[in-house]
């Protein structure tokens, strides 16, 4: 839309003359921001404005969420803190993020969730929401997932400590039993991991990760999840799909359940990446050989993929050198998130819009974030600015986590973040961390009559 000079607004920010990514399609426009939302888009070379961000050959994307990301805080902050892994967010284009439970205490009880949102209220760079953890403790899950700031309930069926584990089938449709949200769940099965872990016992390589947790470890716990879910008639979401059967199991059940992968399952593949990486290709579930990787693409060309996500999870390299499998899994990924899928953008695999579809629309829409996942007028202004012509190298040098490294360490891009704009207050311009911190809680379209804690 165009507006005359007699009528047209002070925008508190005006991007001009970038490529803006809406849902009708790319079109070069320019966004006028009031009051942290997008009021105008279109023609706006006669408004005012308080700020300008020069977009011109740049393109504009909604900023990207990320819905599978561990702050390690509290109680592992040699890891990583939430101030640490939000600035690495707001640097790769990540404006908002759905942190994990798995913290100490755990994020199990009002008291552990209120502590971790208010310690995010004072310290996040962008919005945030945390997972309550499923637990034994189920009777106020159906409330506990109502409070501000919560995410809804992610569900552990393996690789976690007893107090974030549901293993076992009764207990997990009580846990699905309660509560209206979606459940976000971890499918492995934990009786066939636990039955074959005597194959890496005795100083395995971590090629045989693979080996261990085989296909059948996360196709069983993902067969079974779904037949549970049905039973009880509860929406779920598969939180990082690795095989070509999860895949098959997700697309059968698409009434049911939206379904993630990671942006490392979409990338790496075994056995190269062991040989190539070691323990930092160690991760969960384990990264599998190209047949799967290529039905990963499949599923996501076939739209059966609702978000793409980092599964955010740093170790130290000390930690990470250990001889496997004492090595932990996980590796730090929020920043590099965009970078690396932007290399698939310019490698042909997806299209800049099926790209924002995966890393903001799909993510808003699979857990109902209000006013999230798209430049519209109304939204808030969640901007990423991106230069498809930049070509850049990843090194661990740039990552802002306090892990210090990422396994795309020398890997060669086409496409970068140049600047990240959070409800419309401009946090990265020209590369370089410039706003002040204030990150929110993101809130949910079926949560807005909060629960009092």
């Amino acid at each position: 839309m165009a507006w005359s000079s007699a009528v047209a607004p002070t925008f508190d920010l005006l991007v001009r003359g970038g490529t803006c990514v809406l849902h009708r399609g790319l079109a070069r426009v320019d966004l006028g921001v009031i009051g942290g939302r997008v009021a105008a888009i279109g023609e706006l070379a006669t408004a005012d404005a308080t700020q300008v961000l020069d977009a011109r050959g740049l393109h504009v994307l909604p900023g990207v969420i990320d819905t599978q990301v561990h702050l390690r805080e509290p109680g592992f902050e040699a890891k990583e803190t939430i101030r640490s892994g939000t600035e690495g967010a707001v640097l790769g284009g990540v404006t908002s993020v759905l942190e994990l439970p798995d913290t100490r205490p755990p994020t199990i009880t009002a008291a552990a969730l209120e502590d971790k949102i208010s310690r995010a209220r004072e310290r996040s760079w962008c919005d945030f929401a945390c997972f309550l953890g499923a637990s034994t403790e189920v009777d106020e899950q159906s409330r506990l997932e109502r409070l501000p700031g919560c995410a809804g309930v992610a569900v552990y069926m393996s690789g976690q400590p007893r107090q974030l584990l549901v293993d076992d089938d009764d207990l997990l449709l009580r846990v699905l039993g309660r509560g209206h949200r979606r459940l976000s769940v971890h499918c492995e099965d934990e009786s066939r991991v636990l039955a074959r872990f005597a194959l890496v016992e005795a100083g395995a390589e971590p090629s045989a990760h693979a080996q261990w947790r085989d296909v059948d470890v996360a196709a069983r716990a993902t067969q079974r999840l779904l037949g549970l879910a049905r039973r009880a008639g509860r929406r779920v979401h598969l939180m990082h799909l690795s095989s070509a059967e999860e895949c098959a199991l997700a697309t059968q059940n698409r009434d049911l359940a939206t379904a993630g992968v990671t942006v490392h399952h979409l990338t790496l593949s075994a056995p190269g990446c062991y040989e190539r990486l070691g323990t930092r290709a160690q991760l969960l579930p384990p990264i599998r050989d190209e047949a799967h990787t290529a039905a990963l693409w499949q599923a996501v060309q076939d739209g059966v993929i609702d978000l793409v996500a980092s599964d955010h999870a740093p170790h130290s390299l000390e930690d990470k050198r250990r001889d496997y499998p004492a090595s932990p899994a996980g590796a730090p990924g929020v920043q590099t998130l965009l970078p690396v899928m932007l290399e698939h953008v310019h490698a042909g695999r997806l299209t800049l819009t099926q790209l924002t579809e995966l890393l903001a629309n799909g993510p808003a829409r699979a857990y109902n974030m209000a006013r999230k996942g798209r430049i519209a007028v109304g939204l808030d202004a969640d901007l990423c600015l991106v230069d498809l012509a930049a070509e850049r190298v990843i090194e661990d040098a740039w990552i802002v986590s306090r892990s210090g490294w990422t396994p795309y360490d020398g890997m060669r891009v086409h496409g970068w973040p140049v600047a990240t704009v959070l409800r419309g207050q401009i946090l990265v311009r020209d590369e370089q961390l410039i706003g002040e911190q204030d990150g929110a809680p993101i809130r949910f379209a079926d949560t807005l009559r909060m629960v009092a804690l």
